[in-house]
């Protein structure tokens, strides 16, 4: 049977579910180590956005919306890095509510590291692939992706 109602997109529909499919098998999989502490790809992501909200500076909430997680699952992800000694959770200054949490040194370390090796051999053959596009068409991709997402409300998460 073909599938008509993907009409010109279906490779690229198909290229999209096999990469998603891949991805959230390993998602949650604390199968890479670094100096023996093993982590996930869940858990770098959560890292990442950490590390970039030194400058933003948003609460929690905000950060775990940017990540399209549940503010419950980006809790928990913050408390196992919390126990292998990566991040410091401290209530604000004024509230007893709103946590402020920090991305320690080996946590850093541990980043930087693995930004490195997924960088040489995850994203550098996908960068080399849109390099070849003018940025205003690599806008059009993600403007695709985002929109993709925002038409469902499967992938509507509560925050």
């Amino acid at each position: 049977m073909t599938l008509e109602w993907m009409g010109e997109y279906r490779e690229l529909v198909e290229a999209l579910m096999h990469y998603c499919n891949i991805y959230a098998s390993a998602y949650k999989l604390e199968k890479q180590t670094y100096h023996g502490i093993a982590y996930s790809y869940a858990q770098m992501q959560v890292l990442e956005c950490l590390l970039e909200n030194e400058d933003r500076q948003e609460h929690m909430s905000a950060v775990a919306s940017r990540l399209g997680i549940t503010r419950s699952h980006f809790s928990k992800i913050v408390s196992r890095l919390e126990s292998k000694g990566l991040v410091e959770k401290k209530c604000r200054p004024g509230s007893r509510k709103e946590l402020l949490v920090t991305v320690l040194p080996l946590g850093r370390e541990l980043y930087n590291d693995y930004a490195q090796e997924i960088l040489r051999w995850h994203f550098s053959p996908m960068f080399e692939n849109l390099h070849k596009l003018p940025p205003e068409q690599r806008n059009h991709v993600r403007d695709a992706l985002q929109s993709a997402m925002q038409g469902s409300v499967f992938w509507q998460l509560p925050v």
